[in-house]
């Protein structure tokens, strides 16, 4: 019995040792340097600029606003500009008050106070810029085209 439960012993440390070793001994692997002579740069991704109006930037067409939503951070400026012969007068919703945004009102137009309203009808190639500091989801209008409307999500 003795002998049986040492065979089996030295059969159990054999099959531990034969587990636990390496199959292949660890070799340095050399990447060859393909471009030794020449300067290597690795390129930089930029974050958005919010403020871009490149990117925040609403178009009005005879079509309407486009894009219909932008979704934009809290302090980010948008500028919106007429591309159509027409005149266009974007405002906060609701017709005819534009009182939806905090702070607008058609009334406070001809005031020194930044309201979401350009207060006037823009011709062809005049913008209006205004910043979103309020978070929320923001409907707006033409005035003078009421059934055109967008909407600015303030994340």
């Amino acid at each position: 019995m003795r002998k049986i439960i040492f065979v089996v012993g030295i059969i159990m440390v054999i099959s531990l040792l034969i587990a636990c070793s390496p199959t292949e001994k660890a070799v340095p692997k050399v990447i060859p340097d393909t471009v030794a002579d020449e300067e290597q740069t690795v390129p930089v991704m930029e974050e958005p600029n919010d403020n871009s109006n490149s990117d925040n930037t609403v178009k009005i067409t005879a079509s309407g606003f486009e894009p219909k939503t932008l979704t934009l951070k809290a302090g980010t400026t948008v500028t919106f500009v007429n591309e159509d012969s027409n005149k266009h007068w974007p405002a906060s919703a609701m017709h005819p008050t534009h009182t939806v945004y905090p702070g607008s009102d058609i009334k406070k137009c001809g005031t020194d106070e930044s309201i979401f309203d350009a207060c006037k009808g823009l011709t062809q190639g005049e913008s209006f810029s205004f910043t979103f500091n309020e978070k929320g989801s923001w409907k707006y209008h033409d005035h003078i085209g009421v059934s055109s409307t967008g909407t600015i999500v303030v994340e």
